[in-house]
């Protein structure tokens, strides 16, 4: 599972920050991916979930870029 979260959020062999938070990071966007998503469908306002996904994909985007 570790291999996979260092996957996931890392371009580059060895990470400029924190991978423990880069991981934790990951985890708590994508469970609030899915909650969002799942509170959008049931208040019956799903012309907003592309805006959440769009927030996840910039915020995926900036974690896997590495900037110091």
């Amino acid at each position: 599972m570790w291999r996979f979260l260092r996957y996931i959020t890392n371009n580059e062999k060895q990470s400029r920050h924190e991978e423990v938070f880069d991981a934790i990071f990951w985890i708590v966007e994508t469970v609030m991916l899915v909650f969002g998503t799942w509170l959008l469908i049931h208040v019956h306002e799903p012309e907003w979930i592309p805006f959440l996904v769009i927030e996840y994909c910039w915020a995926m985007d900036n974690l896997r870029h590495n900037r110091p």
